[in-house]
Order: C-alpha cells, then sequence, then structure tokens
C-alpha cells in the first residue's frame, strides 16, 4: 500500500515539473515576443533598420563561410 501511494506521488511531482517547465518555456517565448515588438515599434530603430543593406552583408560573409567549409573539411 505504501508503494503505491509512493509511486502515486512520484508521477504527480513528476507531472507538474513538467508542467511548470512547459509553463516557463512559454513565459519566455512571450516575453521574447513582446520584447521584440517593443523594439521594432520604436522609430528610431525601424529607421536603422529600414537602412540596413542585408545584400552587403552577405556579400560579406560568404568569403568566410567557405574558408570555413574548406578548413572543416581537411
Amino acid at each position: 500500500m505504501a508503494a503505491v501511494a509512493m509511486m502515486r506521488s512520484a508521477s504527480a511531482e513528476l507531472e507538474s515539473n513538467d508542467t511548470r517547465d512547459t509553463l516557463f518555456l512559454l513565459g519566455g517565448i512571450s516575453l521574447i515576443v513582446f520584447g521584440v515588438g517593443l523594439v521594432v515599434t520604436n522609430p528610431v530603430i525601424r529607421k536603422l533598420l529600414g537602412e540596413t543593406n542585408v545584400s552587403g552583408l552577405l556579400h560579406g560573409a560568404v568569403p568566410d563561410l567557405e574558408r570555413y567549409l574548406k578548413i572543416r573539411s581537411m
């Protein structure tokens, strides 16, 4: 009888830990989304993001990536 009670309490504790971990994960994701929303709605940051040359950044990163792949294949 005591063993059954211990197994029930252990499974309930494990279940509550899973629920708590899931809540922490979802809470963290929601805080990230909220923070990104606050940053993107700032007019100064929107202006800076609008002026960013994405193709220039990618073009500059390609030679480094090629070098990395050559070194890795050795």
